[in-house]
């Protein structure tokens, strides 16, 4: 059990507090994922800005990055608040479950893309060449696979931070999904 705590807005930098009120109008709290980045100076802001740069990839499109990349590194904390923005985006509860598994029966490019975020998440980047040719096969690009490494890093930031704090998941949990590892 971890004992990193969620920090208050009043425990947090004068800084932070702005970001806290930001994030508190735009989302309507404070995740405590996000709450918990903010017992350093720096790491909130510099995580939102990273997090909200522009790419190439749809907001669906992140959502199936987000949700094969945290099914690989078994974040519960990512996959409940990635299950409840993918609703939002407009994919149903079986399209959900069946992105963590890397796949995307529904559509050929979202399936190329979950294959390929998964694959480098599995492999560390040392992604199956199949993978990455299917990626281009679909329409995707050399500037789409450049984001979308940098997306992969981004959610695994996250799922690692989440993995050593064991913050409390302030989301919906997210069904348990068995998966068989290659």
């Amino acid at each position: 059990m971890s004992t990193f705590n969620v920090p208050t807005k009043k425990e947090v930098s004068e800084n932070n507090q702005v970001i806290f009120n930001q994030l508190e109008k735009g989302l309507g709290f404070v995740p405590n994922l996000y709450a918990s980045f903010a017992h350093s100076e720096t790491a909130l802001g510099n995580f939102l800005a990273f997090g909200n740069a522009k790419t190439s990839f749809s907001a669906k499109e992140k959502e199936v990055i987000n949700l094969a990349v945290s099914q690989v590194n078994e974040c519960v904390y990512c996959l409940s608040a990635h299950t409840a923005i993918g609703k939002m985006n407009g994919f149903n509860e079986e399209q959900i479950l069946e992105l963590r598994t890397g796949v995307a029966s529904f559509d050929t490019k979202l399936d190329a893309l979950a294959k390929f975020s998964r694959s480098v998440a599995l492999h560390r980047g040392a992604t199956a060449t199949e993978a990455v040719e299917n990626f281009y096969k679909v329409g995707y690009t050399k500037g789409n696979l450049a984001d979308a490494i940098l997306l992969i890093g981004e959610i695994t930031i996250t799922n690692y931070f989440h993995r050593v704090t064991e913050v409390p998941v302030d989301f919906p949990i997210a069904q348990e999904l068995e998966l068989v590892t290659v």
